[in-house]
Parts: structure tokens; C-alpha cells; sequence
């Protein structure tokens, strides 16, 4: 086949392909996506002993999953346990683990990340779920470690998603998460001008959209909404109408009243 010929067919199938895909995402958009069923899997959950992890347990147990729990405070996981046993969890399992160690995650389960992958491509099975942040996708000013480790997150569960569609592993899917500041004590102090468009999010409302944002297989989620359309005006926005747009939402400011956790007595 004329190589002009075999190009045309290509595109074809693309553009065929792309109203299919199109279709498909509008019908899910105005329907009730179908939800997987996680009763008996093996969730594994790192910092479960507070915050988020904790609430993310407890919301898997409600569900019947398995959970492997882990955390640098043996107390605050123990304590998790309790309570995700308690909850309904199938099974719950706390080990004390600092997981900037890398020592210390091989010390625990032999595995990291990147060594889960290849039992899950073994089986086809997995759900990689990667918590970045607001500030993994666009810089904010006081935040340039954290920014940095978040736009590493992001970048690192992508290229892993694309090694999995390029290797046709259809069973393993990825949730890469995108809140903006959620009320954990993290980030005390911090506001948001206009908090009807970028809200300081409740844990519990977080945790509950991450879930079923997994559960529905969804690969992006960002909170609120808004971060979409900031995402979107940050595409092709001439640099200083975007900081000009940054100046008015106060997003140049987010930290000016930052204090960090609170101490415990």
C-alpha cells in the first residue's frame, strides 16, 4: 500500500475512533456512570494514621475492601485500623512505615510504586491512584518545594499511565488526584479570596469525590472545578494577562497568612 494511502486510512480510523470516544464521554456525562466493585480487594493506603488516609480507609472499609495500611505513627495507624475493622473493612492490616525510605518500604512489603507494576501487569489488574495537588499543576508563590514534589507526582503517574496504554494493559487504571488546599491543618492560615470559586475544601467532600472518581475509573480529577478552567486559561493566556488574572483571584497571595500545622500540647 502507497504510503499516502496507508496515512489516510490511519487518519480515518483516528477520526472514527475520536467520535466514538467523543460519543462515549457525552453519554457518560449525561448518564450515571456504572461503578466498580472493590468489596475483597487489596486497597493499600500510605499515611493512613490521619487526615486523608484515614478517611480514605475508612470510606474503603464502608465498601468491603481489604487495606493495607501505612504510616510513619504506628499510634495514628493502629488507631486506623481500629476504626476501618470497625467500619466493615474485609480486612485491615497497619505496618509503621516512613515512606521517604526507601529501606524501610522494602522493610514492610518488599515493594515500592514502581515494583507494584509488575504483579499488576503479570495479572492485568490495578488501580494506581497518585494524590498531587492544585500545586502540581500550575506554580504558587511560597510553595516552590512543594510544588516541586507535586509536579514530580504527576508527571511520574502520567508517564506510568502511558506505559500501561502503550503496553495494552487495559485491567490496570490510574487516578491522578488535583485538589486544591483541603482543611487537613497542612496548610493553616492559608485563603482564598473568592471561595465560592476556589474553596479551602472539607476533608470529607475531597475524600468522597477522590473515591468515586476511582471508582468510575475516572483518570483526572481536580477540585473544585475551577481548577479546569485555570488549567485551560493557563494553555494559551499571554504570561502577563495570566498574572494580571492571578493578581485579581488573589492566587499570588494564597500564603500571606500562612502559619503551618498547629502543635499538638
Amino acid at each position: 500500500m502507497a504510503p499516502s494511502l496507508s496515512l489516510t486510512k490511519e487518519l480515518l480510523v483516528f477520526l472514527g475512533k475520536s467520535v466514538l470516544v467523543l460519543l462515549e464521554s457525552l453519554l457518560f456525562t449525561l448518564i450515571l456512570v456504572p461503578r466498580k466493585k472493590v468489596a475483597g480487594e487489596i486497597v493499600l493506603i500510605t499515611g493512613a494514621g490521619s487526615g486523608l488516609g484515614r478517611l480514605l480507609a475508612l470510606r474503603f472499609a464502608h465498601l468491603g475492601s481489604v487495606l493495607v495500611l501505612w504510616d510513619i505513627s504506628q499510634e495514628g495507624n493502629e488507631e486506623t485500623r481500629k476504626m476501618a475493622q470497625e467500619a466493615g473493612a474485609a480486612g485491615a492490616y497497619a505496618y509503621t512505615c516512613d515512606c521517604s525510605r526507601k529501606e524501610d518500604v522494602y522493610r514492610v512489603a518488599d515493594q515500592t510504586y514502581k515494583a507494584f507494576l509488575p504483579a499488576m501487569i503479570a495479572n492485568d489488574h490495578g488501580h494506581l491512584v497518585c494524590i498531587s495537588s492544585a500545586a502540581g499543576l500550575t506554580g504558587i508563590s511560597g510553595l516552590a518545594d512543594y510544588c516541586a514534589g507535586k509536579f514530580a507526582a504527576y508527571g511520574f503517574a502520567e508517564a506510568v499511565l502511558l506505559e500501561t496504554i502503550a503496553n495494552k494493559q487495559k485491567g490496570i487504571k490510574t487516578t491522578i488526584v488535583c485538589p486544591f488546599f483541603i482543611k487537613t491543618g497542612m496548610f493553616e492560615g492559608c485563603a482564598s479570596r473568592f471561595s465560592y470559586m476556589l474553596p479551602i475544601l472539607e476533608p470529607e467532600y475531597a475524600v468522597k469525590k477522590i473515591v468515586d472518581a476511582i471508582l468510575k475509573e475516572q483518570v483526572y480529577l481536580y477540585m473544585p472545578r475551577f481548577i479546569y478552567i485555570m488549567v485551560f486559561l493557563k494553555s494559551f493566556l499571554p504570561h502577563k494577562m495570566g498574572m494580571l488574572l492571578a493578581e485579581f483571584l488573589g492566587a499570588l497571595n494564597f500564603m500571606d497568612g500562612f502559619t503551618g500545622p498547629k502543635k499538638k500540647d
